[in-house]
């Protein structure tokens, strides 16, 4: 890939912005987002002692569905052609909170958000030139559930825990199906874990720290997004670089399917 354009959302913090500068250090142009504007602000300037030609950032809360949308609007109204997006962004609440459209919070930043934003993309000028789309997940998806009746499990009253591993099989789940939809696009959709990083994720969420750095965090995301080996390979899930097995719940295709066409009618965009 000559130069590529890679939108990192999440990129502010953690994982995230190790995975922006690991890009940029390999050629890539990075388009940040975050939600904070001194944060991002500090992330550009990082990138841009890297990249000079690196682009403006894009803001966004993906607890509000609206600021998505404007989001996506003002990638197109300045031109951008992606040819990655790694939706990174994500949270960790350990209260019950709700998000600005009604959603669980931890289910509308890790999926809906994401979900729309890919949509938003794919269907813009935007995507005009994407190549792949990375998704981060966890290995805690395998202890998630998804039940349709009640998506975000506000009627079930899940822990933090378990609306976080949930979030993370739908990250899964999403991926399988839209490499189905966008294979004949030649868009590549993958999804991984990215090990386990003392990030504040991680501590706020678990209570403790993990064993593996922000390099070896990063290193998966980067490799979906830029190695030549994974070209055309899709619905896949990756973990430390090599493909690995999901759970049997997110290799469920007609769960996969009909989460999907739900997770549409919840952001109201057309399924793909």
């Amino acid at each position: 890939m000559s130069a590529p354009r890679v939108l990192v959302t999440g990129a502010t913090d953690g994982i995230g912005k190790e995975t922006a500068l690991e890009l940029a250090r390999r050629g890539a142009h990075v388009v940040a987002h975050g939600r904070d504007a001194k944060k991002l602000a500090a992330t550009v300037s990082a990138l841009r002692e890297i990249d000079a030609e690196t682009p403006e950032p894009v803001r966004a809360d993906f607890a509000s569905l609206e600021e998505v949308r404007q989001m996506a609007k003002a990638l197109e109204a300045r031109g951008e052609r992606l040819t990655v997006l790694l939706n990174n962004a994500g949270v960790f609440v350990r209260r019950r909170e709700r998000s600005r459209d009604g959603f669980e919070l931890t289910f509308a930043v890790n999926h809906l958000a994401p979900f729309l934003l890919t949509h938003l993309v794919v269907a813009s000028p935007a995507g005009s030139a994407l190549e792949r789309i990375v998704n981060v997940s966890s290995m805690a998806h395998g202890s998630g559930s998804i039940d349709l009746r009640d998506p975000d499990g506000s009627k079930a009253g899940k822990t933090g825990y378990d609306a976080y591993a949930s979030s993370k099989l739908a990250n899964v789940l999403f991926s399988v199906e839209l490499a189905k939809r966008l294979r004949a696009r030649r868009i590549d959709v993958n999804s991984l874990h990215p090990g386990v990083v003392s990030t504040n994720l991680l501590r706020a969420g678990f209570g403790g720290g993990g064993p593996d750095s922000l390099e070896e965090g990063a290193a998966t995301s980067v490799f979906l997004a830029l190695d030549p080996s994974v070209r055309g390979v899709t619905g896949k899930y990756f973990a430390r670089s090599r493909e690995a097995q999901p759970s049997a719940e997110a290799q469920d295709a007609e769960l996969a399917r009909r989460f999907y066409e739900l997770s549409c009618s919840l952001v109201s965009v057309s399924p793909l």
